[in-house]
């Protein structure tokens, strides 16, 4: 069975040798050695200023939100994986949704601004497939109407910006370190956060809002990650060199053999990429049915990232109608991506492709 994506799983002697560590001196949770060793190892290899490690990626959007005192409508994107969306509604935030770019998939900067009143106190973009969003565009927005920024780079692992990390933009930026991305700590998340006056708050807020052991200033949750994940997080990321590689040629192999037969993802020429995914994007329903149910047949499962369009979510309330993101929705598959993927199964799924379009 091949699916879309298989997590990758380091040195099995390596990771004992964190795991001898963590029983050597029994501490195994509440920001211990590995997860402070990890936090430092991150922040150099990204880049970036500030990082808090929390148990996954949504606890760190919903961090995000309480740090920065989000209230009322937020607008984000509809094509995006749920939980963008379902981390506003959980803690009181309405989405409002700005229509896709077709071609980047990002949410596009010119449907911001008409949806601003003055309930808006927020906007929260994705940069879908680890393509940069248009964060100058977003910023000149925010600025002028004075609103915070939090960036679901759940994709964007080690992605630059014009040589910068892209982390780097907006208020917060967060990670999600899930076993299906391409850097992993089995379960895990990361918030970056710019601002040194919020860092500590987000540090008491993942610990149920305990600042000291006298004051509980506001209500919190328990999102630490715990010292088991993060031995697993810094034996990949010692290996994420050769990862990284490894995914560059499977992603060229597929974008050469595929070029003229489906359509792309049209990517941020000022951005770099981290190859995390391999989406393609088709005629029409019916024909990414077709597609699918080929691949299905030889126990192949790509994955209809994303679909459904969140607009169109039951739970909502929303009379929002976002064309681009619904037609996008219907139309694309992500193929499989992952650093054991072989040649002769690429090629395979390849030909199957091209037997059904061609």
């Amino acid at each position: 069975m091949i699916n879309v994506t298989k997590t990758y799983l380091p040195d099995k002697e390596k990771y004992k040798k964190y795991i001898d560590q963590i029983y050597a001196n029994g501490w195994i949770t509440n920001n211990g050695p590995m997860v402070k060793l990890l936090e430092k190892r991150l922040a150099e290899y990204l880049g970036v200023k500030n990082i808090v490690l929390v148990s996954n990626g949504t606890v760190a959007l919903e961090i995000a939100y309480r740090i920065l005192g989000l209230e009322g409508d937020v607008i984000t994107t509809p094509f995006s994986f749920v939980a963008t969306t379902s981390s506003l509604v959980t803690n009181g935030l309405n989405p409002v949704y700005a229509d896709i770019d077709s071609q980047t998939l990002n949410m596009d900067p010119r449907n911001i601004e008409k949806l601003i009143t003055k309930n808006t106190s927020a906007i929260v973009p994705v940069h879908v497939f680890g393509n940069t969003c248009e964060v100058e565009e977003i910023q000149t927005i925010a600025k002028k109407h004075n609103l915070k920024i939090v960036y679901d780079a759940a994709h964007t692992f080690n992605v630059k910006y014009k040589r910068e990390s892209v982390l780097n933009y907006g208020d917060i930026s967060t990670l999600s370190f899930h076993a299906t991305k391409i850097f992993h700590s089995i379960e895990g998340g990361a918030l970056i956060i710019n601002d040194d006056s919020l860092l500590e708050k987000a540090r008491y807020l993942i610990n149920f809002g305990i600042k000291n052991a006298e004051e509980i200033p506001e209500l919190g949750t328990n999102a630490k990650m715990n010292e088991f994940e993060a031995a697993m997080g810094l034996c990949v990321l010692d290996d994420m060199k050769e990862l990284n590689a490894k995914r560059k040629l499977i992603y060229d192999f597929y974008k050469k053999k595929l070029e003229g037969v489906v359509k792309f993802q049209e990517a941020n020429i000022n951005s770099s990429q981290n190859h995390s995914y391999f989406p393609i994007i088709l005629e029409n329903e019916e024909q990414l049915k077709i597609i699918q149910g080929a691949l299905n047949l030889k126990e192949i499962f790509p994955r209809r990232y994303f679909y459904p369009s969140l607009d169109s979510l039951s739970y909502l309330n929303s009379t929002q109608f976002c064309d681009i993101s619904r037609d996008i929705a219907s139309k694309i598959l992500c193929l499989p991506m992952y650093v054991e993927l072989t040649k002769e199964i690429q090629i395979k799924i390849i030909q199957i492709i091209k037997n059904n379009l061609l």
